[in-house]
């Protein structure tokens, strides 16, 4: 079975290890209280620009929020199965491996449904991005540009530059993307 993070609670042992109510991270990630409470209880899927602000708020990042020890060092196969899945909303992540904190490429599956996208607020953080469309439409805008890419068709851009990837069409899109360092 795909190993699925469990985003809500990491999140709350995250602040609760920081010694943090709600509120006070709220307050530093500039979120709602409400927003941070219902993360918390699973009511609600963050976006990845909520994640990183959050993360920003543990001093920390989305990389190590999420992960949960670390990788084997010697890991060099990994099962359909074992892929890690992140789900967030409409918005899901499959990734080779579980605990990126320590290493330099993130290579991932995205599946958005359709209408969904990495959230209103633009991302922003170190390093670089790619990827293929393998299935769908997306719509990629990066510093104020925005493009819509078709099945077959790559991107690759400087992820400190403000970026959005959203689903146009009717369909999941699926793309094949890779990041450094990892953003999740």
């Amino acid at each position: 079975m795909t190993d699925t993070i469990d985003v809500p609670g990491r999140v709350r042992a995250a602040r609760e290890g920081r010694g943090l109510t709600q509120r006070d991270l709220a307050r530093r990630a500039e979120l709602s209280h409400t927003t941070i409470a219902k993360i918390e209880r699973g009511e609600i899927n963050p976006t990845i620009a909520s994640l990183q602000k959050i993360a920003a708020a543990l001093r920390s990042t989305v990389a190590v929020l999420l992960s949960g020890g670390d990788e084997e060092p010697d890991r060099r196969v990994f099962r359909r199965a074992e892929l890690t899945t992140v789900a967030l909303g409409g918005h899901t992540i499959r990734q080779i491996g579980r605990h990126l904190g320590g290493h330099a490429l993130q290579m991932m599956e995205d599946t958005y449904a359709p209408g969904t996208d990495t959230g209103e607020t633009m991302l922003s953080h170190a390093g670089e991005e790619a990827g293929f469309v393998v299935r769908g439409r997306l719509e990629l805008t990066v510093a104020g540009t925005t493009e819509t890419l078709q099945a077959g068709d790559a991107y690759r851009f400087e992820s400190r530059l403000p970026h959005r990837f959203r689903n146009v069409g009717d369909e999941d899109c699926v793309v094949i993307a890779a990041a450094t360092p990892p953003s999740l």
